[in-house]
């Protein structure tokens, strides 16, 4: 596991953009909690993921690269245009699937996913890459999600490539909204 700041990131954008395409594991920071995710079209990837976590029938969100990859693939009603025009923010929106064309490993062949856009700059780097990240909270499943880097299960630390770090993260994890057939429901907060 490299241990980056996002100074470090940035500056070799291009080089780290081109390691989530070929698969690699980050944690990251958000606007809520750090992130461990990958790519989210790349099949293998999502299964380490999986493997990470030990998680097997939960289904994971993703944090799309802009809103309209959202309307392009999720079934926008009007109550969740009106939650899609929040965005960025610390929401992950429930959605129906207009094609699932995402790998099954995300959401378990579910007619819906997860989507974020979180405050942060991490989520303008992911907008670069044009493809859905998965965005999953550090922790093996059932645990506490990682807040600081002396959280960082060591299993987990075995099995990353990259921890982009920018100190503690006490904040709550995003409140989650299910939009569907045109009902809101507030999931947590």
């Amino acid at each position: 596991m490299e241990i980056l700041t996002k100074e470090e990131f940035i500056e070799k954008k291009a080089f780290y953009l081109e390691e989530i395409a070929n698969g690699k594991i980050f944690i990251y920071p958000t606007d809520t909690i750090y992130g461990l995710g990958c790519d989210a079209t790349n099949q293998q990837a999502i299964k380490k993921i999986r493997e990470i976590k030990q998680r097997d029938e939960k289904p994971f969100s993703i944090i799309a690269p802009n809103k309209t990859w959202i309307n392009l693939n999720c079934n926008a009603n009007p109550l969740a245009i009106k939650w899609i025009n929040k965005l960025p923010g610390p929401f992950t929106l429930i959605l129906n699937l207009k094609n699932n064309t995402l790998p099954k490993e995300i959401n378990n062949n579910l007619n819906t996913l997860g989507v974020r856009i979180p405050d942060n700059w991490f989520a303008k780097a992911i907008e670069k890459t044009k493809k859905p990240f998965i965005t999953t909270s550090v922790n093996l499943a059932g645990e506490k999600p990682m807040a600081k880097i002396d959280d960082l299960n060591n299993s987990i630390k075995s099995k990353i490539d990259y921890l982009i770090y920018e100190g503690p993260l006490n904040n709550s994890p995003s409140t989650i909204i299910k939009l569907i057939d045109n009902k809101e429901e507030i999931i947590n907060r």
